[in-house]
């Protein structure tokens, strides 16, 4: 029985190594084209889905939650595929920049930095976008003196409808 075991190992082991490198190795995945938004003119619509001050009503947060916006504008593509922060901000912010940006495979996750009246605004967005189409959440704070004084929730939906208008 012994003798059995002591001339098996060498075959097994033999066998076991021949397992090892018979698999192919992979073939190279091709690498997948990046998505870039394009440029261009687009139709906007910004649905308010929340709206909070210290100070709301029931009914001021309803009627808030009523409100569609609609633009339609020439959007700013930088080379990367980057849209004009101040598009996606609308009425919410001006001469906004973004804080921090990640755009990748149709993903994008962003804050934009932005003036608000008396104060600043902070605008999360985050969602996916292909070359002519995007659907964002954005989620929107004011301050002002350093102190929170709004809250807004928004769907950001928008399609290309072409290239912009020659000036």
């Amino acid at each position: 029985m012994r003798d059995m075991r002591g001339a098996a190992m060498p075959l097994m082991l033999a066998m076991g190594l021949a397992a090892c490198g018979s698999d192919p190795a992979p073939a190279p995945q091709p690498e997948e084209k990046p998505i870039v938004m394009q440029g261009g003119q687009w139709e906007l619509t910004r649905r308010t889905t929340g709206y909070n001050t210290p100070t709301v009503t029931p009914a001021e947060y309803q009627q808030a939650l009523k409100q569609i916006g609609e633009d339609k504008l020439c959007l700013a593509v930088d080379k990367d595929g980057v849209p004009d922060p101040n598009a996606l901000a609308g009425a919410e912010g001006t001469e906004c920049s973004y804080k921090d940006k990640m755009l990748r495979k149709g993903r994008l996750i962003a804050t934009l930095s932005c003036k608000a009246g008396a104060g600043t605004a902070e605008i999360a967005v985050e969602g996916n976008y292909t070359a002519d189409t995007l659907t964002l959440g954005t989620t929107m704070t004011k301050t002002e003196g350093g102190q929170p004084v709004l809250r807004t929730t928004h769907d950001l939906t928008g399609q290309r409808t072409g290239d912009c208008p020659k000036a």
